[in-house]
């Protein structure tokens, strides 16, 4: 990928307040029409990452352009070129959800006719039309949050900024947002987004970056990062549990001496490394037919995102420095 196919370049920012280090030497890039997926725990500089490329605030050291334009040199062209909506949506609650869209349009430059015509597109498309006319006082958080990204798309952005978008929404209103997200892949639209649900990035990133203490700790695709823990393993669970030993016994080298270690007297199941995939479940079926142990369950499994992200964190909280040697759960 070019530069020019770059929505998003971000080149070693680090940003301290007082003594203490917020971010550093925070490094990467979005493509047109890419989702980013930004994942870190809490304080571990997510928000002061998105807070830089918003313009909200200036970074100590590093560069970051947003559509090709410097976050610190052309801040005015960064935000003509962004929507930005956070956790606390930003609406005036006395005015009607169309009100609020008009006023947007016509701070951001729309004439007034051009202005109403917008809004009344926008209604439609966020299913909020007979809402339209409310005062968005009287909205429900689903549908506040519908409004505030609206407002936010009066004028099409080049990037969008989504923090944690889907906090404290129900299913449905969360199933909108990433319907909303996919078109704006569709568009080309370039997404940073910041996400608690890490089932959210999953389904909806096409790349992950994960933070911790400021740093970037891991990146690549869903995939990729499972793929750091171990990637496929395979899940047996017996019919009798008091045939755990005889399963460790039956299924040999297939089994790492590090998971025959692990299993204790409490273990109902065995998970193992599945490196050969289908083949391996295979095998593992074969030697436990013969050994005439009944099975409950046999399948391969994939760690969740949510087993990365832990591991990744707790591996970092250990060491910064040494290489992560990762491995699926026993």
């Amino acid at each position: 990928m070019s530069r020019t196919d770059k929505a998003v370049v971000v080149a070693g920012i680090g940003k301290s307040f007082g003594d203490v280090v917020a971010i550093r030497d925070i490094s990467f890039d979005v493509g047109r029409g890419e989702v980013l997926a930004l994942l870190g725990p809490n304080g571990a500089g997510k928000t002061t990452t998105v807070d830089i490329l918003s313009t909200l605030t200036r970074p100590d050291r590093g560069q970051a352009l947003i559509a090709g334009h410097d976050v610190v040199g052309d801040p005015a062209a960064v935000r003509r070129s962004i929507m930005l909506t956070g956790q606390h949506v930003a609406l005036d609650d006395l005015l009607t959800g169309r009100e609020n869209l008009v006023m947007f349009g016509r701070l951001q430059g729309l004439k007034k006719p051009e202005a109403r015509a917008r809004a009344k597109e926008l209604l439609e498309q966020f299913d909020l039309v007979d809402a339209g006319d409310r005062a968005v006082g009287t909205y429900s958080g689903g549908m506040r949050r519908r409004i505030d990204i609206a407002c936010g798309l009066v004028v099409r952005p080049e990037v969008v900024f989504l923090d944690e978008p889907t906090t404290g929404l129900d299913p449905r209103s969360r199933q909108a947002i990433w319907e909303l997200v996919t078109n704006f892949k569709e568009q080309g639209i370039a997404t940073l987004l910041t996400t608690q649900y890490l089932e959210e990035a999953d389904l909806l990133s096409d790349r992950i970056v994960v933070i911790n203490h400021g740093t970037v700790i891991a990146e690549g695709t869903a995939n990729e990062l499972k793929e750091r823990t171990g990637g496929t393993y395979c899940e047996i669970v017996p019919n009798h549990v008091d045939d755990i030993p005889a399963m460790a016994t039956a299924l040999g080298p297939l089994l790492p001496e590090t998971h025959r270690a692990a299993l204790t007297d409490a273990s109902d199941r065995i998970a193992m490394p599945a490196p050969d995939g289908p083949n391996t479940l295979v095998q593992a079926l074969q030697r436990l037919s013969a050994a005439n142990i009944e099975l409950l369950d046999i399948a391969l499994r994939r760690p969740s995102l949510d087993e990365v992200f832990l591991v990744l964190t707790a591996a970092e909280e250990e060491t910064s420095t040494r290489p992560v040697e990762l491995d699926v759960p026993a």
